[in-house]
């Protein structure tokens, strides 16, 4: 943010100026104004264009489990349809940990690239996920989705009005969707986990945005990361973003610890929070906002995972896997990075994405 602008000036007596405190107050002003015009400009622009409504989803055919090679190492939970509870334990890493998590969520960022580029008119989810399955068991990882309280399938696709935990089938993708696409995969004992919402075909300008601003929102949720920060400046960083344009923060679904364990505490809130904690060097979790053009209700489908808006408009949700150390800012690949934090300094940004909920 720059400086507001200032003014100083002397009356020929050489004594300075009696207005150069309310200019100051003017240039704030001005500058709020303008831009609450600029949202207000792209609401009525939003209002003379409206998106057009389409037909609410409807679940597809699953298809049979992927099989997974028996060299590979399967994560804990593997075997048992019982959903694991959040587990107490804040996840530390020392250097080596380190290594093998940069590593896991290299192997996840390159998998997700890879399954943008398969985002396209008339491409079913199902589709998408044997892509994805095979690109992470040929690199020797596990898919963690896979059988995690029995979650039936590798990958979590979730399109339009879907909030999280879209189990992939035979819809087919139609111009003007938005799609997440949440992969995670389980490499050397450790979770990688990203997420991001990719646009099929001509997508109306008012998704775009919607799009736009849950990925700013992540931005200033990541700005306020480093080692002592509380974590409820996450969700007022991200709520004050939101509001600007209207949008609601779903606070059903939120950030967790992730490591060897898929996921533990610290509970992240994107939502404004009163809860008591802060971050601590060495310590990983992720950042994961739910934006919604609707309420931020929600409701489940029978098979106990996909979960949607209770009135139909379209959600978007982005995520980020946070490490914070005392260092810089370490690449992983074009989309994901190692977030390290200088205990005293600014944070330098990361640019990734991660979704899983509790």
């Amino acid at each position: 943010m720059g400086a507001p602008l200032t003014f100083s000036s002397s009356t020929p007596s050489g004594q300075e100026s009696n207005f150069r405190r309310p200019l100051m107050v003017i240039s704030k002003k001005i500058s709020g104004l303008e831009e609450a015009m600029r949202i207000r400009r792209e609401r009525e622009l939003q209002s003379r264009n409206p998106i057009k409504r389409r037909p609410p989803l409807r679940r597809g055919k699953v298809s049979a489990r992927l099989p997974v090679p028996d060299h590979i190492r399967n994560p804990p939970y593997v075997g048992s349809n019982v959903l694991p509870e959040l587990s107490k334990e804040h996840q530390f890493h020392d250097s080596e940990g380190i290594a093998r998590m940069r590593a896991a969520c290299e192997l996840a960022a390159s998998v997700l690239d890879y399954a943008g580029t398969l985002v396209r008119p008339s491409i079913t989810t199902d589709e998408i996920d044997k892509a994805v399955h095979q690109m992470i068991i040929d690199a020797g990882a596990y898919p963690s989705p896979l059988g995690y309280g029995g979650f039936p399938k590798s990958v979590c696709t979730s399109v339009n009005e879907c909030m999280c935990h879209g189990i992939p089938d035979s819809r087919q993708l139609q111009d003007g969707d938005i799609i997440n696409i949440d992969v995670t995969v389980y490499l050397n004992g450790y979770h990688g986990d990203t997420s991001k919402t990719f646009l099929c075909g001509d997508v109306h300008d008012a998704l775009k945005r919607l799009v736009k601003v849950t990925e700013e929102c992540l931005e200033r949720g990541i700005a306020v990361c480093k080692d002592g920060a509380s974590f409820k400046k996450i969700g007022k960083r991200i709520s004050e973003h939101a509001e600007k344009y209207g949008y609601g923060v779903v606070e059903r679904f939120v950030g967790h610890g992730v490591g060897t364990i898929f996921h533990s505490e610290p509970i992240i809130l994107h939502h404004r929070n009163d809860k008591p904690g802060f971050m601590m060097e060495g310590q990983t979790f992720t950042i994961e906002p739910i934006l919604t053009m609707g309420s931020i209700q929600c409701r489940t489908w029978e098979d106990n995972w996909t979960t949607l808006t209770a009135d139909v408009p379209h959600t978007v949700t982005n995520a980020e896997p946070i490490i914070v150390l005392n260092g810089r800012l370490q690449p992983f690949n074009k989309r994901a990075f190692l977030l390290e934090l200088e205990t005293k300094g600014s944070l330098n940004q990361a640019n990734s994405k991660t979704l899983v909920s509790y």
